[in-house]
């Protein structure tokens, strides 16, 4: 202990650990809408959206390089029957709409983004809150059993 002594110690919280969970949730719901208006633009125009992803590869010698790669990001609006299928998503999850639908039906392309909006101004006003929360707590309980399966 004499070596701790001669240093000035201080406890500290860090200031993530006191964030509103409510808020982190409709922060990453919205972050998720941004990315699909960047998805509906491009399809749009007729391209593909990608991101870049970087990541850690080993050559056939033993050596780690970094390297970007383009992430095809999949968008939550899909054509069927004429028509075009928008569903919200919290993660790789469905956000249910009321209780038996999990998507809008519009009759062009164009429209998804009225929907997207509509979704945006939902999740501001804490309509899907309940609804995060359920789906943000079927993601604990997954975690909790897997490390529970590692013990």
């Amino acid at each position: 202990m004499a070596p701790l002594s001669k240093l000035t110690l201080a406890r500290l919280d860090r200031a993530e650990a006191h964030k509103d969970p409510v808020i982190e949730r409709r922060s990453k719901a919205l972050a998720g809408l941004h990315q699909q208006r960047l998805v509906l633009a491009e399809l749009l125009e007729g391209r593909v959206y990608t991101v870049k992803r970087r990541s850690w590869r080993t050559d056939s010698e033993g050596n780690r390089h970094l390297v970007e790669k383009d992430q095809l990001i999949r968008p939550w609006f899909l054509q069927q029957d004429q028509s075009w299928f928008v569903q919200l998503k919290y993660g790789a999850r469905t956000v249910p709409l009321d209780d038996h639908n999990n998507a809008v039906v519009v009759s062009d392309l164009a429209d998804v983004a009225n929907v997207l909006d509509i979704f945006e101004k939902s999740i501001e006003s804490g309509h899907f809150d309940q609804s995060l929360a359920q789906l943000a707590q079927r993601n604990k309980k997954l975690s909790e059993a897997r490390d529970a399966a590692d013990l």
